[in-house]
Parts: C-alpha cells; sequence; structure tokens
C-alpha cells in the first residue's frame, strides 16, 4: 500500500481536475484531515506534480468531512518521541508550505469547519482563502504546551505582530469574520456557499492570461522580502519582460480594439 493510501485502502489525497482547476482534498475525514507523515509526503507529491503541469491556471486546496484541517497528527507525533523525529518532520512539513508558496499558479484554500494549528498554516501559506462563515482558526498548540512556532511563520506574514501572537499564546479560536478583517483569508461566503465562492474566484484567475498569472505570482512573493529599492528594480525588470510575452500585446490590443482577449499563454 502506498503512502497516499489511508488503513481502508481509500486515498488520503484526492485530485480532480476541471476546466483548468485541480483541486486537491484532504481526505482523512475520522481524523479531521490530520496532517500525518503520510498525508505530508501525498501533498509533497501533489505539489511536484502540479508544478510541472502546463494545464493548471489554479489550485484549489478542499477538504473532507467536518474540518479543514486539525493540524498535526499529535497521535502519529506522540508515539515516536524523539527529537530527530520531530525535526525531520517539522523540516517534512516547512518543504510542504514553502511548496505551495512556490507553486507558479495560485493556490485557494477551501475551508470550513475548523482550521488549527498546522491546519491554520497550511491557510496562511496558500495565495488566497474562502471560508465558509461558521468556520473557525486557530494555533492551538499553546493549549498543550506546544508553542506553534512553525505555524507562526506563515501566520505573521499574513496578518499584524499583534494579531499573530495573540492567537499564538492565547490559542484562541477566531471566527471566519475575524480571520477575515485580520487578514488570513479573503473571502467569507454562507455555508451552503462556499463552493459557489470558490468557483467564482477561480472562474476570476482563469479568465486571466496565464503568463500574466504565473509572472505575478513568482513576483510577488520574491519582492516581499526585498528592500523598497531592489524590489521596485527586480519589478521594472519583471515588467519589462512580462511586456514581451504575446499576451501582453494581444491584451493591450484587444483593449485598445475594446474587444476581449484571446490568450495564448505566450
Amino acid at each position: 500500500m502506498s503512502a497516499q493510501q489511508a488503513i481502508s485502502g481509500e486515498a488520503i489525497l484526492l485530485r480532480d481536475d476541471h476546466d483548468g482547476v485541480a483541486t486537491l482534498t484532504l481526505n482523512r475525514p475520522a481524523q479531521f484531515n490530520a496532517l500525518s507523515e503520510e498525508m505530508l509526503t501525498a501533498l509533497q507529491g501533489a505539489l511536484d506534480e502540479l508544478k510541472e503541469d502546463k494545464a493548471v491556471r489554479c489550485v484549489v486546496l478542499a477538504a473532507s468531512g467536518r474540518a479543514f484541517c486539525a493540524g498535526h497528527d499529535l497521535k502519529q507525533m506522540r508515539a515516536n518521541p524523539r527529537q530527530d523525529y520531530y525535526e525531520t518532520l517539522f523540516a517534512q512539513c516547512s518543504q510542504v508550505m514553502q511548496g505551495i508558496v512556490n507553486l507558479p499558479v495560485p493556490v485557494i484554500a477551501r475551508v470550513h469547519g475548523m482550521a488549527t494549528a498546522a491546519g491554520c498554516q497550511l491557510v496562511a501559506s496558500c495565495d488566497l482563502a474562502v471560508a465558509a462563515e461558521s468556520a473557525t482558526f486557530a494555533v492551538s498548540g499553546i493549549n498543550v504546551g506546544l508553542f506553534c512556532s512553525t505555524p507562526a511563520v506563515a501566520l505573521s506574514r499574513n496578518v499584524s505582530p499583534k494579531h499573530a501572537f495573540d492567537m499564538l499564546v492565547t490559542g484562541r479560536f477566531i471566527s471566519s469574520a475575524e480571520a477575515l478583517s485580520f487578514g488570513l483569508i479573503n473571502r467569507v461566503a454562507p455555508d451552503a456557499e462556499l463552493d459557489r465562492a470558490v468557483a467564482a474566484l477561480t472562474a476570476e484567475i482563469c479568465a486571466k492570461s496565464p503568463v500574466a498569472v504565473r509572472t505575478g505570482k513568482a513576483m510577488f512573493s520574491r519582492q516581499r522580502s526585498m528592500s523598497l529599492e531592489a524590489a521596485y528594480a527586480y519589478a521594472g525588470n519583471v515588467m519589462a519582460c512580462n511586456m514581451m510575452a504575446e499576451d501582453a500585446a494581444e491584451g493591450i490590443d484587444a483593449f485598445i480594439e475594446k474587444r476581449k482577449p484571446v490568450w495564448k499563454g505566450r
């Protein structure tokens, strides 16, 4: 049995492709989609495949069952009480989170139920996030004597330092409305309309030039760590290169001619 198979034989990570959108679904509902070693391995494999898939325009990260993701598999962690094991596990998880950031196309978290600890880290690592009104978020390791240090990396890059540290040091759950106000998520939808809201966002992205979107994701991520001067120099070069793409010429001509552009993906 492969690492991507649950004990029952059912895949613990599902992939569905439709109209340029690849949906990855965490599928350990009985464990609230906890990030076991096997789940992290499956996610890494899927990200590696998606990175090379030119047909994919956007990725949705979803989950089955009653929750988005409850974080790391604590039972599995307690069954391996060794520092070297934990260092390897957290390095594996960090690689997955960076894989999401480094994917050439936008990744959207579709959040329902709860997203806690490394599950909240997953949301923060995605480029965009749409949540159901009833969804809740927390980095609650502090409640079991563990400060969520690795989730803090992604969280602190999404929300203000005071909001991030408040969540990390209290472990309190916040609502989707608070998560929206903090900047952790982009949109909130009524529970029954969550899929429709996600579909609307993916449609918006897929309607744009794939060249511009891929260029933009890479540029946006990289410039954040630069000084202002270096960021402008880098951005100017990227924009000049983008202007040389066929899609940019087509888009500008279509705007001038008052028609819809026909993207070539070049």
